[in-house]
């Protein structure tokens, strides 16, 4: 049996983040990054975000879709 894909709303549970459609709104809007910027760099996220996120990125994860969705959002929020 397969796995569910992960979503953004997973990815925010994961991430120890609240993460319901409201809540992840409000967090992008908060947090959005410059163009220059990577996600994983964001000076937001604790050491432990940051590590999950760049290891599921390097290593092309069941969570890079999802993690590539958040980087969008955040990169086109400002």
């Amino acid at each position: 049996m397969d796995a569910p894909v992960p979503t953004l709303e997973t990815l925010f549970d994961q991430l120890g983040l609240d993460s319901t459609p409201k809540d992840i709104d409000a967090f992008i809007a908060a947090h959005p990054l410059a163009d220059d910027v990577k996600l994983i760099d964001a000076p937001f996220w604790t050491p432990q975000q940051a590590r999950f996120l760049k290891e599921e990125l390097r290593e092309d994860a069941e969570w890079a879709m999802a993690v590539d969705e958040l980087n969008q959002r955040l990169h086109q929020a400002q």
